[in-house]
C-alpha cells in the first residue's frame, strides 16, 4: 500500500515491496507531481510494473545485464566466433558510448545517436549492422525476460560507408597450374582445395564433412556444422555453420563425384592399413591418412606453399570460396543461386561482395560483343553508305 506527502515540490509516493528474486524488502518513492491523483496513478503504475516483473529494471544497469545476457544465454549457444563478435560490439562499441546508463534508461532516439556516433567515426556500414544485431539480439531478450517494455532498437537507420570489396581470388586462367602444384604437394591437400574451389564451402565446412554428408546418388553435399580447428575439447569438435542459412545441400559436378568415389577407395586402403590406429569414429571425408582433422596451421602453410611455387600472390584459403564464386558469375549464373549455393544470408551480401567482379565481367563480355561486330569484323570493312 503506498503513502503519499505533500512537499513543497509537489505530491510524493513512497512505498515498500519485496524483491521476488532476492525476496529483500525494497522501498519506492518519487515525487514531483502536481496533484495527488498523478501521485497516485504513478504509484498504481508501479505496482502493476511489480506483478508483471519488470520492477528489477529501475537500477539494472546496461552493462551487468549485457554481461548477464552473454554468459546466460549466449556461451554454449552460439560459436565461438559468434560469441567473441558479441563480447567485442559490447567492449569496444556499446558499453564505451553508453557507459553507466540503466537499462530501462534507453531511448529510441539515443540509441539512433548511437548508431550514427559509430558512422561518423567512418565505420562500414557492415560494421554498423554487426554492433546493432548485437545490441538489437540483447534488448529483444530484455523485452521477454520483462525488464523493459518494448525494444529501443527497432526502427533504427543505419548508416556508414560500404565497405571496398577486397575479394582476393585464383583467376580461372591458373587453377589448373595451382591444383597442378597442390597435388605434387600432396594428394590430400590436392583433394581439399579443389573440393573448395569446386563447392564454395568454408574451409572450416569442408574439414567438418563426414562420409554421409555425401550423397552419390544424387550427386548432393549436405553442408550442416562446421569444424573448430582451436578447440582442444573431441566433444566440441563439431559446431553450427556461420549462419542459419549456412546450412544447405549444394550439388556436385560429375567431375567431383569421380574424385570422391576415388578418395573414398584410397581413405579405404588407409583404414585397411592402419586397421584399429585409424581414427574411425570421425569419419572424415577430408583428413590426414589416419583419419585425424586437417590442422589449421598444415592448411595454411600447404596453401601459402603452392601459392608461391606457381608465382601467385598470398591469399587466405578463403580466397578459393571467393574463386568458386567467380568461376560461376564467369559462367553467366545468377546471383540468387550463388547466394544460396554460398550459404548467404541474403542476395545483397553476394551482390555486395561480388559487385565490383561482376561489374568487371559484364564490361569484358560487351568488349568482345563490340569485337564481333565492329566493321574489320564479322561484317566485313565494306559496309553501306
Amino acid at each position: 500500500m503506498a503513502n503519499f506527502k505533500k512537499h513543497k515540490t509537489g505530491w510524493e509516493f513512497r512505498l515498500k515491496y519485496k524483491d521476488p528474486f532476492t525476496q529483500s524488502i525494497k522501498e519506492k518513492s518519487q515525487r514531483g507531481f502536481s496533484t495527488k491523483k498523478e501521485a497516485q496513478l504513478a504509484a498504481d503504475e508501479f505496482e502493476k510494473k511489480l506483478l508483471e516483473g519488470y520492477e528489477q529494471t529501475d537500477d539494472v544497469s546496461l552493462a551487468s545485464f549485457l554481461e548477464a545476457w552473454l554468459n546466460e544465454y549466449k556461451a554454449g549457444t552460439v560459436r565461438k566466433n559468434t560469441f567473441k563478435l558479441h563480447q567485442n560490439n559490447i567492449n569496444n562499441h556499446i558499453l564505451k558510448y553508453f557507459q553507466k546508463i540503466n537499462l530501462k534508461d534507453i531511448k529510441p532516439i539515443m540509441y539512433q545517436m548511437f548508431l550514427n556516433s559509430l558512422a561518423d567515426k567512418n565505420y562500414s556500414k557492415r560494421t554498423v549492422e554487426l554492433v546493432h544485431s548485437t545490441m538489437h539480439n540483447a534488448m529483444e531478450k530484455a523485452v521477454y525476460l520483462q525488464k523493459i517494455r518494448k525494444n529501443p532498437c527497432n526502427g533504427v537507420t543505419i548508416k556508414g560507408h560500404r565497405s571496398k570489396s577486397n575479394v582476393q581470388f585464383i583467376e580461372s586462367s591458373d587453377i589448373p597450374n595451382f591444383l597442378s602444384a597442390a597435388r605434387q604437394y600432396g594428394y590430400i591437400y590436392w583433394i581439399f582445395y579443389k573440393l573448395l574451389i569446386e563447392t564454395g564451402m568454408r574451409k572450416g565446412e569442408a574439414a567438418a564433412l563426414q562420409w554421409p554428408d555425401i550423397d552419390f546418388k544424387n550427386q548432393a553435399i549436405s553442408i550442416s556444422k562446421t569444424l573448430d580447428f582451436s578447440t582442444d575439447n573431441r566433444s566440441e569438435l563439431f559446431g553450427d555453420p556461420k549462419t542459419f542459412n549456412s546450412k544447405r545441400t549444394i550439388r556436385m559436378s560429375n567431375t567431383l563425384v569421380s574424385d570422391l568415389k576415388y578418395h573414398m577407395t584410397y581413405q579405404n586402403q588407409n583404414k585397411l592399413a592402419l586397421k584399429e590406429l585409424y581414427r574411425h569414429d570421425l569419419n572424415l571425408v577430408l583428413c590426414r591418412d589416419n583419419g585425424e582433422i586437417m590442422p589449421k596451421s598444415s592448411l595454411f602453410n600447404s596453401f601459402s606453399r603452392i601459392l608461391k611455387k606457381v608465382g601467385l600472390p598470398s591469399m587466405p584459403i578463403h580466397a578459393l570460396r571467393h574463386t568458386h564464386a567467380v568461376l560461376m558469375l564467369e559462367a553467366g549464373v545468377e546471383m540468387k543461386y550463388i547466394q544460396e549455393r554460398l550459404g548467404h544470408g541474403s542476395i545483397q551480401i553476394t551482390s555486395d561482395i561480388y559487385a565490383h567482379i561482376s561489374k568487371k565481367i559484364e564490361q569484358d563480355s560487351i568488349k568482345k560483343f563490340e569485337e564481333k561486330i565492329n566493321f574489320g569484323g564479322i561484317w566485313g570493312a565494306d559496309t553501306p553508305k
